[in-house]
């Protein structure tokens, strides 16, 4: 089910909007004119994804340092070993009004 999350605009350039979508928290990450969608915790500690830095199409626990592939949720650095789950993304309109949406159910 793809579910309706918020406008383009509302999600930084280079940076990260924290989300919680039917109770899951979901980083959505806009770099490199795309979006992506990320579960929000970091698989070696539970901290908010969120909350890390983004370069290119990673993301970096600002905890430990592991940084995660916003395509794959694969782990690019230790500590962390496990991937976290991504989400298929919906960008619908134009501009900053145009409208971004989700997918639940983790990518394989």
């Amino acid at each position: 089910m793809t579910i309706d999350v918020c406008a383009l605009g509302d999600i930084p350039e280079g940076g990260c909007l924290a989300v919680t979508v039917e109770q899951t928290p979901v980083a959505l990450v806009r770099t490199e004119g795309e979006v992506f969608a990320i579960f929000d915790r970091c698989s070696h500690a539970d901290v908010a994804l969120s909350e890390g830095d983004v370069t290119g199409c990673e993301i970096e626990c600002w905890l430990h340092g592991s940084s995660f592939d916003l395509r794959t949720g694969e782990p690019l650095s230790l500590p962390a070993t496990a991937a976290v789950p991504v989400y298929p993304v919906t960008v619908t309109g134009e501009g900053e009004s145009a409208r971004v949406a989700i997918t639940l159910a983790p990518t394989p």
